[in-house]
């Protein structure tokens, strides 16, 4: 009932634009990546800091997440996504939709320095400034949904040091492993009942981090108890060298002996 179709499959000239959107990397190697500094778009990528060779001590409780924790929990979407290039910025959304388990409350935490409640990266930031480092504590399949590499990168960046869950969505546990961090699960889920608001944490057994071989993750309570928590993790040879370094870029960096620059 219809003519069959004409035309090209290929334009017969090929693609042929005057500006083709491509400018060919420099001969020398020697590009300067720059940025306005007062941009709200855009900002150059600092390395993040290596592995100080030691256990992790004095960390504080920054969220313990109750139930379903999603990327879109982690790193929203929505207006928050003009901040892509900008990682300081869109880390001001860092986990504003996960469920605090001691309150029911999204985006409200104990901060420890202060004994008060407030945002979840304001909180973290007030950690971050002091030099001290947190960890979040998960539920089930945490980090499902997309793999928004944003939400491995925002903790990251404002220092929490380890992610501690029931079980992790794969794609969200390899990206954490890639930016540095310590993607750990609960060898005995139960143990997760074991954290409270207050907990100051030691994670140890990392000066002998190796495929298969458990860590410890030590809950200093408030009153004075305290309990150890077996931890598994999927960490090969070498991802645990991207941990070491500070992240996976960082190696390729230490290996070609070159300046990485990026935008995030």
């Amino acid at each position: 009932m219809l003519d069959e179709p004409t035309g090209f499959e290929l334009p017969p000239k090929g693609f042929s634009v005057e500006d083709p959107g491509y400018q060919a990397p420099s001969a020398s190697g020697n590009v300067e990546v720059i940025v306005k500094p007062d941009s709200q778009r855009l900002q150059l990528l600092a390395p993040f800091p290596a592995w100080e060779k030691a256990d992790l001590t004095g960390l504080r409780l920054l969220i313990k997440v109750k139930g379903k924790c999603t990327t879109d929990h982690i790193s929203m979407a929505g207006p928050w996504l003009k901040y892509r290039g900008h990682l300081d910025n869109i880390s001001n959304n860092m986990l504003i939709g996960a469920i605090n388990f001691f309150n029911n409350q999204s985006d409200n935490v104990k901060n420890q320095l202060t004994g008060g409640y407030g945002p979840v990266p304001a909180t973290q930031r007030t950690y971050k400034v002091s030099g001290v480092g947190s960890v979040v504590i998960g539920d089930e399949n945490y980090g499902e949904g997309s793999s928004r590499e944003h939400a491995a990168m925002e903790p990251r960046h404002l220092g929490v040091r380890a992610i501690v869950v029931k079980s992790f969505a794969r794609i969200h546990e390899t990206n954490l492993k890639k930016q540095g961090m310590l993607g750990l699960t609960f060898a005995n889920k139960e143990d997760y009942d074991k954290v409270q608001e207050d907990d100051v944490i030691d994670i140890t057994g990392l000066t002998d981090f190796a495929p298969g071989r458990q860590l410890t993750m030590v809950l200093h309570h408030a009153d004075g108890t305290s309990d150890k928590v077996k931890l598994n993790h999927t960490y090969n040879e070498q991802q645990i060298e991207w941990f070491k370094a500070g992240s996976a870029l960082n190696l390729i960096r230490k290996q070609f002996g070159k300046e990485v620059a990026a935008v995030s």
